[in-house]
């Protein structure tokens, strides 16, 4: 659907892009600090535990983001509304399945060193969870999308008395 000035837009896609632009980039300094810590910490086996950790953090952080995104390309559709929540929905069920596959997987494995792999994930979240916040309260997001015309015709004016 479009306006007379262009297309409409989710206020929301501006801010979902900073924080995934910023949430990669902290990613990648995550992993390189991540793999030193780990690998002092407990040799090879604590680097791939922390880089392990870190991808997976960001993995399902930025599921959520991205199918939100994808799904506001519907935005102005006349199914929006299920079509956004049925990708949302779709996006958090992957996570479930994806985070359980990957724990069977991770289980029991010799080359994951647990404590390291934790931190990691923590880190990774909370890292996140930093971004979030930093990016929400820098953007300006407007509160209401208002059109106003640019030029009422005489005859179309309903504030115009014609007796």
């Amino acid at each position: 659907m479009s306006t007379p000035t262009g297309p409409r837009r989710v206020t929301s896609t501006p801010v979902l892009r900073a924080t995934l632009i910023w949430s990669a980039v902290v990613t990648a300094a995550l992993a390189v600090i991540g793999a030193v810590v780990g690998g002092i910490v407990a040799g090879p086996h604590g680097v791939f535990s922390a880089l392990a950790g870190i991808v997976l953090a960001a993995l399902f952080l930025g599921i959520t983001g991205a199918s939100i995104l994808i799904a506001n390309r519907w935005f102005g559709d006349p199914l929006y509304v299920p079509i956004f929540f049925g990708i949302v929905l779709g996006g958090w069920l992957l996570k479930f399945v994806v985070f359980i596959v990957v724990l069977l997987v991770l289980r029991g494995q010799p080359w994951i060193q647990p404590t390291v792999f934790f931190v990691a994930i923590v880190a990774g979240v909370l890292a996140s969870l930093v971004i979030d916040v930093v990016v929400l309260t820098r953007m300006r997001i407007p509160a209401v999308a208002v059109e106003l015309p640019t030029e009422v015709p005489d005859d179309e004016d309903p504030g115009r008395d014609v007796r």
